[in-house]
């Protein structure tokens, strides 16, 4: 969920330009920060069969999104509060044990801008040293704590429009240590337009973890060498307001293998539903 008028107009001309010439750069001009732009949003959210879960997993939460362009850093990110009311159901109800809040914090680092070189080549429209950062609310070295090194790009996917790719080695910050790598994307396309300006955007994410050391608990399996979870969105944009719905899908999320040595149910689908004031 970004910035209406921010990705729309990007995605106009990025649009624009993909069918001018086959190749083609993220071209900022003489000044750096002749493309830097800001957006923050609040989004009322709730929550339905979310996993993992140990059983009923509804919820509402309040996330505050935030993001933009600064020379060649270009930020995303997040922090979710979870059950506002302080209510005794549901995962994140009183006396759960779960944390109170959750960060995501993703700032990608413009390498065209940094070096002046141009490594557009085909759909690829500018590349990124990619860092990304999941941090829990509860007691430090035992809540959520990891972090994510690599590599990304911008590029022009059909009809999807620019899509944000990254590939990364998972470091886990609790245990310190290196284990397996992640494929992340997320796009924003507007696909229907209303007379009065606003528009209805199809908006989504991947994050798909692989190639990490299975763990055992006796004879089951704790955790898998793979697993992730997929985001597909239709939202409702005004400059000022959104709604939406969500749909997501899960494999082993966060590599916890489904009913197995932890208990956990970690693969099925879960439905989210929106509501959004832009700053």
């Amino acid at each position: 969920m970004k910035n209406v008028k921010t990705i729309a107009l990007a995605t106009a001309l990025a649009a624009t330009a993909a069918l001018a010439a086959p190749t083609f750069a993220a071209d900022r001009g003489e000044d750096i920060r002749s493309g830097d732009y800001s957006w923050m949003q609040f989004n009322a959210m709730y929550a339905f069969d979310e996993l993992p879960s140990a059983g009923e997993s509804g919820h509402d939460y309040l996330e505050m999104e935030f993001g933009g362009r600064a020379g060649f850093v270009d930020l995303y990110g997040y922090v979710d509060v979870f059950n506002l009311a302080t209510g005794d159901s549901g995962d994140k109800a009183t006396g759960s044990n779960s944390s109170k809040m959750f960060m995501k914090f993703a700032p990608r680092f413009s390498i065209d801008a940094i070096t002046g070189w141009d490594l557009s080549a085909g759909p690829i429209q500018e590349v990124y040293f990619s860092t990304l950062f999941n941090w829990g609310g509860g007691v430090i070295g035992e809540d959520v704590n990891a972090s994510f090194w690599g590599v990304g790009a911008d590029v022009m996917v059909p009809w999807l429009g620019k899509t944000g790719m990254n590939l990364y080695a998972y470091y886990d910050m609790n245990g310190k240590e290196w284990n397996g790598y992640q494929f992340s994307m997320n796009w924003f396309k507007p696909f229907y337009f209303l007379e009065n300006g606003s528009f209805v955007s199809f908006q989504g994410y991947v994050d798909y973890q692989f190639g990490a050391d299975e763990v055992y608990f006796g004879d089951e399996k704790g955790f898998s060498s793979s697993g992730g979870a997929a985001y597909f969105g239709v939202h409702w944009h005004s400059d000022n307001y959104a709604l939406g719905y969500g749909l997501k899908a899960y494999q082993d999320v966060y590599l916890l293998t489904d009913d197995g040595g932890t208990g956990l149910e970690t693969t099925g689908f879960a439905h989210y539903l929106t509501a959004t004031y832009k700053f």
